[in-house]
């Protein structure tokens, strides 16, 4: 789930002035910056003494990627091993919930590459091609298997492999999950040493993403003060076309969700969509899932009429997997930059996408801005180049208050569907004659 605040935000009235300013604010401050200085530069036609000084506008958008990529591993392996050490999931019913995650967050990737393939809105604007090609890929089943599978235990934090770390982060998370449980059975105490290591390198991690994440507007006055200077606004009109392509993805899986509650449970779509009002407009206004899951569970009974286990499971549980407007986002993204370069991406290399960003967004719950960061990891797998990501930056704080609110949408469509197709207070009247 995506969010732009940590876990543990510090009180504002602590904090310097120019700290208190939300980050939304701050990067459309940015762009209004950053456009004045393109102009200035020459928007689109640049002299040549003013080269040197707009090659160096795009320093700070380089450092914000690196520490990106630098970041992106380990903060998945630790997001999945936490998440698996405090999660309490119950047997069939989590068997359930976990089919009704993957199918939900394949159908967002699907959905997400379909459009992009349609519209393909990389196509109506064009930006240098890098130095690097992207290589062929071929589907190969056999192959995929075998590199999910790393030759050393570190080596996908090294090389950035996101299918390996998942694997790692699996197997370790499984473990340590029992050795809590044995842990906890042998001590009869409420101590839990391996959680709270975990949790504490999961929080210190979050902490300096935080302090990359503030340097994000700096990022985005750069690389847009030298895409207006250099190019002037030509390449962002394929962003608009991006942004239109995004929507119509997002709103095609928010009819998915309304068809899976409309056959798969008891509830009527349009007591869905009014009872949970109050979490979309939660979720869109602070881009936080995290923020927004106690409401979301509070809407699922008092609003909905869900029974509490359901609300649970799909509110508190699922939200700590669930990821569908991010993997969503994150498809198109990858598809988006292949076609502004002018590198095709083959039914292969696209498979290999999907992969990618079903395993990125399981690792991606409760981490701020999850789709920034885990993107790096998409457009690794498949060879693009991950400085293309700093145009996305200008859009991402609007496209994710968006998917955030999918996000949510899709925690509350498993807990309808959790919940059954017999209402609660029909059970309760049964009882109640019985």
């Amino acid at each position: 789930m995506s969010q732009t605040e940590s876990q543990h935000p510090p009180d504002n009235a602590s904090r310097p002035w120019w700290r208190r300013i939300p980050l939304t604010l701050q990067i459309v401050i940015a762009l209004g910056l950053a456009v004045i200085v393109g102009i200035s530069l020459g928007a689109g036609n640049p002299s040549s003494s003013n080269a040197a000084f707009i090659n160096n506008l795009a320093i700070p958008a380089e450092l914000v990627l690196k520490a990106l990529r630098a970041l992106a591993t380990p903060l998945i392996l630790v997001a999945v091993l936490h998440t698996f050490m405090t999660a309490t999931i119950p047997g069939t019913a989590g068997r359930r919930l976990a089919l009704l995650l993957l199918t939900n967050t394949t159908v967002a990737i699907l959905i997400g590459l379909f459009v992009a393939n349609v519209l393909r809105p990389g196509t109506w604007g064009s930006l240098p091609k890098p130095q690097t090609t992207i290589a062929n890929a071929n589907i190969d089943p056999w192959g995929l298997l075998k590199d999910a599978v790393p030759e050393a235990v570190l080596g996908p934090l090294v090389s950035n492999n996101v299918i390996q770390l998942i694997v790692v982060a699996l197997c370790f998370g499984i473990v340590l999950r029992g050795l809590k449980s044995e842990q906890i059975a042998q001590a009869k105490t409420g101590y839990q040493p391996i959680e709270d290591v975990i949790a504490i390198l999961f929080e210190a991690v979050i902490r300096i993403l935080n302090w990359v994440i503030a340097l994000v507007p700096f990022a985005v006055f750069g690389i847009v003060a030298k895409t207006v200077a250099e190019k002037g606004f030509a390449p962002f009109i394929s962003l608009a076309a991006f942004i239109v392509a995004v929507l119509v993805a997002l709103a095609l899986q928010a009819c998915y969700y309304l068809s899976r509650v409309k056959f798969g449970s008891w509830v009527n779509p349009l007591r869905f969509l009014a009872g949970g009002s109050d979490a979309f407009i939660t979720a869109f206004s602070t881009s936080s899932s995290t923020v927004t899951m106690p409401i979301t569970w509070e809407v699922l009974q008092t609003k909905v009429g869900l029974r509490e286990s359901s609300a649970s499971l799909g509110a508190l549980v699922g939200a700590n997997f669930n990821n569908d407007g991010t993997a969503l986002y994150e498809a198109m993204s990858a598809l988006y930059i292949s076609q502004v370069i002018g590198q095709h991406l083959n039914l292969g290399q696209q498979l290999i996408v999907v992969l990618t960003s079903i395993f990125a967004s399981v690792g991606a719950a409760g981490i701020p801005n999850a789709g920034l960061v885990t993107m790096t990891l998409v457009f690794t797998s498949v060879r693009l180049p991950t400085e293309y990501i700093a145009l996305l930056v200008t859009v991402d704080w609007f496209l994710d208050r968006c998917r955030t609110a999918i996000n949510v949408m899709g925690d509350m469509t498993v807990s309808a569907v959790l919940d059954g197709k017999k209402p609660r207070y029909e059970e309760e009247d049964f009882s109640k004659e019985a």
